[in-house]
């Protein structure tokens, strides 16, 4: 529909960054706390890692730390896991920080999760499709089951909201999401906590 089209090509990107920049100001204040108690308890305040976006293009994405850094790589992810940095992601505060990756124009507020750049080669020819797009901070995954999803069900979903962008589509995403914060669930970092990490699949 044109109508889709116009919002996918100009009214999604430009509302995405307006937003970003408003909600970036107002909730200033509460990213600031973050970052402070963050550097006094552990020194680091922003985790960086690459992940592959639109047209599979890598990016830096930005989340608030949430673990001790191990040098060493003798400790598990659950024993580099904060107390503080739990209670972060159960509000998934530690996503904040990703309204900068909006104003730059890697990310949107509602697209296929960008995973791990490792996983790149692993996508079968439909589920490559995920890079059609923005990646967002949240989707239709996430508001479907996120991990208790198997990989291929996730993937079907990224590619279902590729092929159904539309306005109603990322209000739904949006309150859906809503919903899930106030009932404070997880969501846990793919290929981290609480998810298994892709390894690939036979293409039917």
């Amino acid at each position: 529909m044109v109508a889709n089209k116009i919002y996918r090509t100009w009214i999604k990107p430009i509302a995405d960054i307006l937003l970003a920049f408003v909600l970036l100001l107002l909730l200033a204040p509460l990213m600031l706390l973050i970052a402070l108690v963050n550097y006094l308890l552990y020194q680091h305040i922003v985790f960086v890692q690459p992940r592959p976006g639109y047209q599979d293009k890598v990016f830096d994405l930005y989340k608030f730390q949430t673990m001790h850094v191990d040098d060493s790589g003798r400790m598990s992810d659950e024993e580099r896991l904060t107390s503080f940095g739990s209670l972060l992601r159960r509000l998934s505060l530690d996503e904040l920080p990703q309204l900068v990756n909006i104003i730059k124009g890697e990310m949107s507020f509602v697209g296929p999760r960008p995973y791990l750049v490792e996983y790149l080669p692993l996508y079968n020819k439909e589920h490559q499709k995920r890079h059609y797009v923005k990646p967002g901070i949240t989707g239709l995954a996430q508001v479907n089951g996120r991990n208790r999803l198997d990989w291929e069900r996730r993937l079907d979903l990224d590619v279902t909201y590729v092929n159904n962008i539309s306005f109603g589509l990322d209000l739904k995403v949006l309150l859906l999401t809503l919903v899930q914060l106030v009932k404070m669930k997880e969501v846990d970092e793919e290929g981290q906590i609480g998810s298994t990490r892709f390894t690939g699949y036979q293409a039917h």
